[in-house]
């Protein structure tokens, strides 16, 4: 076995050092309590166990830490991403932890909504729990080991300061760290003091040519194609960040770094696809057919993470840009994408408050018709929304829920899934109020119509989305799936 000593050592727990069995979507699983299963059987689902090497390097891991890895390479600093399992051999002469989150808490969507409905803490935040708590890494922080967090859910340590005490947490970066970590890890492996918190602002936001490029694989073949998003709506934190899209030259060195680690799929990822080349908020063609032949060249799977609605009607009804891409990585009539959207709302008058570009370009006005059109050009086109709605925004009247009931049922014949969200603050929201109250009349009438909307699709799609994964996953969900139409049932939310 190759005896190799990694100065810093980057980790996360299990829920988001594992590809979930090539499907990414079960990783949302972990963002819940486990329903009417052992805890053990719901974790092997969402998050099993990564193929390592003799050093307990994942195969993949998250693209936020293959990014930082990166950066501390760029630099000549001996760092390495190491399964949480393998902490033990490392961590004794590490002189540096790094940690990135998606929600160390479960205070973000949707773990905050499956918290305050069935009182129960999901195994996300459980399991980082027992991450932070385990021997190896304990003892190593009582020899001097620096612990640095960071990633999307780096605000949460603000919410939760006690924890940052207890489990000696020398540095949160909140922002794009990749310009920053470099200073940070030196000065730590210097011994001289770090800063308790750290906000990457707009100086200290890497430009392009401060980005590094991934030295190894991605979670399911993930590769950023831009950050940053030029909508600007209120409750989102990405808004705040400058719009930067990626040459194509980059984005294919990161799918051929994937592609050499031995994985044959890749997840296309931005906050808005389709604007990648964009005229403004104006998809245009030629940009996004040369991104996916690119993709194409190296994977027969593409997916998509995120688009949204509107750019998805204006892509198709002036380019038939959406049947045409979903022609390039759909490899078979039988096929389909799924991809994230947010449509948060059914009320034009709160759209018009709080997402006035969402709809852009057209007005806010007529969110409704554009949703009920976007859905109707992705069923036609094979592409499957997973979208969100946001329960307790600011300001929201019953009305608004009326409305937002309205266009769910609307969309009941286009082949979706609809999640509500309670609302959190963050963007420019995110000295608000933290809405954690118990569903009201609207608003529960609201999570039983997405319920009954996604049972109505899930068994179609559950086909699909696991037609070629293994037995136990697929008896797995399909079990969970019936146990929740028989309480949904039971509760009278399905005839």
């Amino acid at each position: 076995m190759v005896d190799e000593r990694f100065d810093v050592v980057l980790s996360v727990d299990r829920t988001l050092m594992t590809n979930h069995h090539g499907k990414e979507f079960l990783g949302f699983l972990a963002t819940g309590p486990p329903v009417m299963v052992p805890e053990k059987i719901w974790m092997a689902v969402a998050a099993p166990r990564m193929r390592v090497d003799d050093l307990g390097r994942p195969l993949e891991a998250p693209y936020g830490l293959r990014k930082i890895e990166a950066a501390l390479l760029d630099a000549g600093i001996k760092a390495a991403v190491i399964d949480p399992d393998y902490l033990g051999k490392h961590l004794k002469n590490a002189k540096v932890l790094g940690i990135g989150h998606h929600d160390y808490f479960a205070l973000g969507p949707p773990s905050s909504e499956w918290w305050v409905l069935t009182g129960r803490e999901p195994v996300n935040s459980k399991c980082f729990r027992k991450f932070m708590e385990k021997p190896e890494v304990r003892m190593a922080k009582k020899n001097g080991l620096k612990i640095i967090v960071g990633g999307p859910a780096a605000w949460q340590w603000l919410w939760m300061p006690d924890y940052a005490e207890k489990w000696g947490v020398d540095t949160v970066v909140e922002g794009e760290a990749e310009k920053i970590i470099v200073s940070l890890v030196q000065d730590a492996l210097e011994g001289k003091p770090l800063p308790r918190y750290v906000h990457v602002g707009i100086q200290d936001t890497p430009v392009l040519n401060e980005i590094p490029v991934i030295k190894n694989a991605s979670v399911n073949g993930l590769v950023e194609i831009m950050r940053g998003c030029p909508r600007g709506c209120r409750f989102c934190s990405v808004t705040l960040r400058p719009l930067r899209q990626y040459p194509l030259e980059m984005v294919e060195k990161e799918l051929r770094v994937n592609k050499a680690c031995g994985l044959d799929r890749c997840l296309l990822h931005a906050e808005d696809i389709l604007l990648y080349g964009a005229d403004g908020v104006k998809p245009r063609p030629e940009p996004l057919i040369r991104l996916h032949q690119t993709a194409r060249q190296f994977f027969k799977v593409v997916g998509w993470s995120h688009v949204s609605l509107s750019a998805v009607k204006y892509a198709e009804e002036n380019y038939s840009l959406i049947t045409r891409l979903s022609e390039i990585i759909l490899q078979d009539e039988h096929d389909y994408i799924g991809v994230e959207v947010g449509i948060e709302t059914g009320s034009p008058r709160l759209a018009e408050k709080i997402m006035p570009a969402k709809a852009a370009p057209y007005p806010a006005g007529s969110w409704p018709s554009i949703v009920k059109d976007a859905f109707s050009i992705m069923h036609e086109s094979r592409v499957v929304p997973a979208a969100t709605i946001i329960i307790g925004m600011p300001d929201e009247k019953p009305d608004d829920l009326v409305k937002t009931l309205e266009l769910i049922e609307e969309l009941k014949d286009f082949r979706s899934l609809i999640i509500p969200m309670y609302f959190v603050p963050m963007g420019v929201l995110k000295n608000g109020e933290w809405y954690r109250a118990k569903p009201n009349g609207e608003q529960l009438e609201v999570m039983k119509a997405c319920l009954k909307h996604d049972l109505r699709w899930i068994k179609d799609l559950s086909n699909w989305y696991f037609n070629k994964t293994n037995p136990f996953v697929k008896i797995s969900l399909k079990t969970v799936i019936f146990l929740v139409e028989r309480v949904a049932k039971g509760f009278r939310l399905l005839s």
